[in-house]
C-alpha cells in the first residue's frame, strides 16, 4: 500500500499489509468480550420489581450480548461479517409498510414543493426496466427499515379526536390506527405538543446486509431524528427525545405490541418466518413550540400508566406482508432484546435555549433555503476525485458538526445545537478525518473532538507520535487537530472496504464512539443510541455538503479494527461506528428522474 510521503511511523504504514497477509490472524470463532469489572455499577431502573442482584446479572448478560454482537459483526481484511453473500431478489422486502383496512388520510393539501420534508419520497428513478423510489431521509442501501408514527391531539383537517397514525410515504398519508383519549396530552404534558415515533423492521436491512444490519437500522434512526429536529426548527418548534419511556411503553404507544413474538433460533435459518417482519419500537420524540423559559414537564411514571391503557384500544389495520421467505439472523434479535430500555421514572427533560453554531464562512453557502436543501439531499454513488473545497468551507461544515454550537469559550460536549439537541445525553461521538482535497489545508489525518471532556483520555489512548496541532486558520472554538500530515487517500480507501468513494472526495471520516465506558455506565440500551448519534451527525454532513454545493454519502462498510489500529486504539474504549465521505458527486446520466407525487403504481 502506498501512503505518499506520509509522516506516520513505519508500523502504521504497514497496517494494511499486516491484516491482509496474516490470513489466520482472525479466527472465525468469536472470542468472549473482555468486560470491565465495574459493569455491575450500572444504574438500575427505579421502576423495576426484579431483585437487585438478579437485575445486575441480567444487565451484565445484556451488556455481554451487545459487545459480543459488535465484535461478531466487525469486518476484517480477510473476513467480512456474515451475510448471504448474494441478493435473493425474489424476496426483496417491500419498502412500504401499509396497515390494510386502516383509514388513510391524505396529506396532499400542501403544495408539492412544500410537503416533501422529513420522511416523504423525494423522487422516483428509472433506468431500463427498473424503477425505484428515493426518500428525503437517507438509508443504507435505500432499504428504509425505519417506520414513522404520529401520536397527536385532535387536528381539524385530520381527525376530530386524538389519534395514533402510521405514516405511509408512498401515498403521503396517515393511516389512522387508533383513537386515543382526548385528555391524554392534557394530562401527560404541561404544554401543547405532539409525538413522533420511530420503529425498525430489521428484516428489510438484513435481507441485504446480514448480521451487520442492526447497526445500519440504528444509523437510520439517527438520520430520522435529525430530520424531524431540523424540519421542526424551521417552523419554530423544538424536539426532545422522550428517553424516560422504556421499550414496553414505546411498543404500546405505537400499537406494535400485537405483532407475534419471534422465537429466536440458535443459528441463522432460512424459510417462511413472517413474524420477523415485526416493527421494533426505537424511540418517541416530543415536538413542541419553543418558548423561552418554558420547560416540558413530564412525569414518566404517570405517562407510563396512561400508555398501559393503549392495549385496550381498538387498533385498526393489518400489516402487509413484505416478503414470501426470510432469513433469520439470530444474533440481531438477541441483541435487540438485550438493548431494550427499561422505564426511567426519574428521567427529566431539560429544554435549553437554542444554541446557534459558529460562523467561519457564510459565503460558502449557495443561497438555498432549508426546504431546498432537505428535498435535494441525495447519497452520492461516486465521487469525481477532482473537486476541492476551500479551507474556510471545510471549517464551516465542521462548526455545524459540534454538539454544543457556539460556546463562547465553554467546552464542547452538551448537545445544545441543532439537530443534536434532540438527544438526551452528552456527545459520545468524535470524528477522525482523512483530508484529501481542501485547498489551503495540508493533506493528512485530523481529529475533531466533539466532547472535550474526553480530550486527555483520547490523546493517551491514541498513537504517541500524533502531533495534535491546531491547523492554520482554524477557528479558536473548533476543536480540530492535525494528527499526521501526508497523502492518506489510499489508506482511507482500504479502510472503507476498498471503496474509491472514500478517497475520491474532498475528505472522508470515521465516527469514533466513546464505547465501552458509555454502555457500561448506562446499560446495553445505550448501544443502539451510539449509532443514533452517528446518524444525527451524518444527517448534518449530508445537508452541509449540499448547502455548499457538493455531496456526501454514508459508508457502513469499513474494516473496524484496522481503523482502530491506524488511530492507535486498543481495547474497546473507543470504536468506529460509521464512515462518511464528502466531495464532488459523479452524476449517472443514464437515470431519469420522475416526480415524487404522484409516482408510479409500483412498490419498489
Amino acid at each position: 500500500m502506498q501512503c505518499h510521503h506520509f509522516f506516520f511511523p513505519r508500523k502504521l504504514i504497514s497496517v494494511y499489509h499486516q491484516y491482509h497477509h496474516q490470513i489466520h490472524f482472525y479466527l472465525n470463532s468469536i472470542t468472549k468480550p473482555n468486560i470491565s469489572p465495574n459493569i455491575v455499577t450500572m444504574s438500575i431502573s427505579s421502576s423495576s420489581s426484579i431483585p437487585e442482584e438478579e437485575l445486575k446479572e441480567q444487565q451484565k448478560s445484556h451488556l455481554l450480548q451487545a459487545i459480543q454482537y459488535h465484535n461478531q459483526t466487525k469486518h476484517f481484511f480477510n473476513k467480512y461479517a456474515r451475510s448471504l453473500g448474494s441478493l435473493d431478489w425474489a424476496n426483496q422486502p417491500n419498502p412500504f409498510r401499509r396497515y390494510i383496512a386502516a383509514p388513510l388520510v391524505p396529506l396532499q393539501h400542501l403544495p408539492i414543493d412544500d410537503r416533501n420534508l422529513l420522511l416523504a419520497l423525494s423522487a422516483w428513478k428509472t433506468t431500463g426496466f427498473s424503477t425505484w423510489s428515493l426518500r428525503v431521509n437517507p438509508s443504507s442501501g435505500n432499504l428504509h427499515p425505519t417506520e414513522a408514527y404520529l401520536i397527536a391531539p385532535a387536528i381539524g383537517s385530520l381527525s376530530n379526536s386524538s389519534f395514533v397514525a402510521h405514516y405511509a410515504p408512498k401515498e403521503h398519508g396517515l393511516e389512522i390506527r387508533a383513537e386515543i383519549p382526548n385528555d391524554f396530552f392534557e394530562k401527560s404534558f404541561n404544554r401543547d405538543c405532539f409525538l413522533v415515533g420511530f420503529s425498525s423492521i430489521f428484516w428489510r436491512e438484513s435481507w441485504k446486509y446480514g448480521e451487520r444490519a442492526f447497526r445500519y437500522c440504528n444509523h437510520d434512526v439517527g438520520h430520522a431524528i435529525a430530520a424531524v429536529a431540523i424540519a421542526a426548527a424551521e417552523l419554530g418548534w423544538d424536539v426532545k427525545l422522550l428517553d424516560g419511556l422504556g421499550f414496553d411503553e414505546l411498543e404500546k404507544l405505537m400499537g406494535l405490541d400485537s405483532y407475534p413474538k419471534v422465537s429466536i433460533p440458535s443459528r441463522p435459518v432460512k424459510g417462511k418466518f413472517p413474524e420477523i417482519e415485526f416493527e421494533h419500537p426505537d424511540c418517541v420524540l416530543a415536538v413542541f413550540f419553543h418558548g423561552e423559559g418554558e420547560e416540558l414537564d413530564v412525569n414518566f411514571k404517570e405517562l407510563s400508566s396512561r400508555i398501559s391503557e393503549f392495549s385496550k384500544l381498538e387498533w385498526k389495520g393489518k400489516p402487509n406482508m413484505l416478503s414470501k421467505e426470510h432469513v433469520v439472523w439470530d444474533v440481531i434479535y438477541r441483541t435487540s432484546e438485550a438493548g431494550k430500555k427499561p422505564l426511567s421514572v426519574e428521567e427529566s427533560l431539560m429544554i435549553s435555549p437554542f444554541q446557534r453554531s459558529g460562523v467561519c464562512s457564510d459565503s460558502s453557502y449557495k443561497g438555498l433555503t432549508v426546504r431546498e436543501v432537505v428535498r435535494r439531499r441525495r447519497s452520492a454513488v461516486d465521487m469525481d476525485g477532482v473537486t476541492e473545497i476551500r479551507r474556510d468551507s471545510f471549517y464551516q461544515i465542521l462548526l455545524h458538526c459540534l454538539p454544543s454550537g457556539l460556546t463562547n469559550g465553554e467546552k464542547q460536549g452538551k448537545q445544545l445545537a441543532l439537530p443534536f439537541r434532540a438527544l438526551s445525553w452528552d456527545s459520545e461521538v468524535h470524528a477522525a478525518l482523512f483530508v484529501h482535497r481542501v485547498s489551503g489545508l495540508p493533506k493528512g489525518l485530523y481529529f475533531l473532538v466533539r466532547n472535550e471532556n474526553h480530550f486527555d483520555h483520547l490523546r493517551k489512548s491514541m498513537r504517541p507520535e500524533f502531533t495534535w496541532r491546531k491547523p492554520e486558520g482554524c477557528p479558536p472554538d473548533l476543536p480540530l487537530y492535525e494528527l499526521a500530515p501526508g497523502d492518506c487517500k489510499e489508506i482511507s480507501k482500504r479502510l472503507s472496504c476498498h471503496q474509491d468513494i472514500a478517497s475520491d472526495g474532498c475528505f472522508s471520516l470515521g465516527m469514533i464512539a466513546h464505547f465501552e465506558p458509555t454502555i457500561v455506565a448506562k446499560g446495553a440500551w445505550m448501544y443502539p443510541r451510539l449509532f443514533w448519534e452517528t446518524g444525527v451527525l451524518g444527517q448534518v454532513l449530508y445537508l452541509e455538503a449540499l448547502a455548499v454545493g457538493i455531496s456526501a454519502t454514508g459508508i457502513g462498510c469499513f474494516f473496524d479494527d484496522p481503523v482502530h489500529e491506524v488511530l492507535g486504539f486498543s481495547g474497546t474504549d473507543y470504536q468506529s461506528l460509521y464512515h462518511f465521505t464528502v466531495g464532488g458527486p459523479v452524476v449517472d446520466k443514464r437515470m431519469m428522474s420522475l416526480p415524487a407525487y404522484p409516482g408510479p403504481e409500483i412498490d419498489a
